[in-house]
């Protein structure tokens, strides 16, 4: 089966609880996305308020991916730049896959799915997002088109004695 993504969903409440919830499961399973486990979905929500409140403003964009018993089993962010000379690019942020669905091909769907969201934007020619070092997440980005155009080490404090690069990458879309 495959996912069935949907680009700037209907914000309902089964929809902001299934994020959170996929937002959570992911954090508790090692997710690279902003948390480190063990985490609640307490602790998750005021970040998740936050993107609603920057897609409200228009700022931010969902794309989201339903698995075949319509649960939210995928997301991401598309952010805009709000700097006017890198108006010509947005943010790939938050991109979670269920851990029940990892292995499934549904990460490069997911990206295939934000890519051509970005490519339906008027003047977006390319996506930026970044990565944390120390699992491989670059080389999955890289062999999904995208390119490693900056790293700060150490940057990100997983925990006390465990920093990890802070990894950018890029997507031409033009």
């Amino acid at each position: 089966m495959s996912l069935t993504f949907t680009f700037d969903p209907a914000l309902t409440p089964a929809l902001r609880e299934g994020v959170l919830e996929l937002w959570t499961d992911v954090s508790n399973a090692g997710g690279s996305v902003g948390f480190v486990p063990p985490v609640t979905r307490e602790d998750i929500r005021p970040e998740l308020v936050k993107h609603m409140v920057a897609m409200a403003e228009g700022r931010t964009r969902l794309l989201v991916g339903h698995d075949e018993a319509g649960e939210v089993a995928a997301t991401a962010f598309l952010t805009f730049n709000t700097h006017r000379l890198m108006t010509h690019w947005l943010w790939l942020y938050t991109v979670m896959v269920h851990p029940r669905h990892q292995g499934k091909g549904y990460g490069r769907d997911l990206l295939a799915a934000a890519e051509r969201a970005a490519r339906g934007i008027d003047g977006i020619e390319a996506i930026r997002l970044t990565c944390r070092g120390g699992l491989g997440l670059e080389r999955f980005y890289a062999s999904c088109g995208y390119k490693e155009v900056g790293r700060v080490p150490d940057a990100i404090r997983v925990a006390p004695g465990d920093d990890r690069d802070d990894i950018t990458m890029l997507l031409p879309l033009t």
